[in-house]
C-alpha cells in the first residue's frame, strides 16, 4: 500500500547524471520507489548519450561513462522498463513524481520520457520536496537544505549517491512531513 489517497501514488525518484542539463549531459542512473511502499524498487545504469561529463559529477556518483558506455541499458529501453513500473505502482492512480530538488531529478526524466518515448506518465508538476517543507514548517528556502531539515524528519538511512538508496531516503523524509502535516504537527 502506497502512501496517497486513492487518486495518487506518489513517487520518490532521484537520478545520478553526468552534468547539471538533459541533453547535453546523460542521465546515468534512475532510482525509485512509492512513498510508503520503499522495499518496491526501480534501479537501472543507463548507456551515456555522449562523452559529455562534469568531473565533480562523475566523482559524486562513482561512475565511469566508458562502463556504463557497455554495461548500462539503452535509453529507450531503460525508460519503457521505468514507465512500466510507474504503471504497475500507480494502478489506476495518477502517478505524482516525488523529488528532493525535484527541478533537477524530474528535468532528466522528462527530457528522456519525452526523447526516446515521446511521453512522460508524470505528466508537467513535480512535488518538490524541499518546497513542501518549507511550507509545512514555515522555513526560509536556505534552511530546505537536507542538512538542515528537522531531525524529526530526517531518513533512518541517509542517501549515498545511489539513485535508489537516494530515493527511498526522500521517500521516508517525505512520508514523515505528510504525515505531520496530516496530525497537524509543524
Amino acid at each position: 500500500m502506497t502512501m496517497a489517497d486513492p487518486q495518487e501514488c506518489f513517487v520518490s525518484v532521484d537520478v545520478e547524471t553526468s552534468g547539471p542539463i538533459p541533453g547535453d549531459y546523460s542521465m546515468l542512473s534512475l532510482g525509485a520507489c512509492a512513498v510508503g511502499n520503499p522495499a518496491d524498487g526501480f534501479y537501472v545504469e543507463i548507456k551515456p548519450l555522449n562523452g559529455n561529463a562534469v568531473p565533480e559529477a562523475l566523482k559524486v556518483s562513482g561512475f565511469d561513462l566508458a562502463r556504463l558506455a557497455v554495461s548500462g541499458e539503452r535509453p529507450e529501453d531503460a525508460l519503457a522498463r521505468f514507465r512500466d513500473w510507474v504503471r504497475r505502482m500507480a494502478g489506476p492512480a495518477t502517478p505524482v513524481f516525488v523529488g528532493f530538488n525535484a527541478g533537477f531529478d524530474w528535468s532528466f526524466v522528462h527530457w528522456y520520457f519525452i526523447r526516446f518515448l515521446g511521453q512522460d506518465p508524470f505528466g508537467f508538476a513535480p512535488l518538490d520536496v524541499k518546497s513542501y517543507y518549507m511550507g509545512l514548517v514555515g522555513c526560509a528556502w536556505d534552511d530546505t537544505r537536507s542538512s538542515r531539515i528537522r531531525p524529526e524528519f530526517q531518513a533512518a538511512k541517509p542517501g549515498d549517491h545511489n539513485a535508489l538508496t537516494d530515493a527511498r531516503a526522500q521517500a521516508e523524509l517525505f512520508e514523515k512531513m505528510r504525515t505531520a502535516r496530516r496530525s497537524g504537527a509543524r
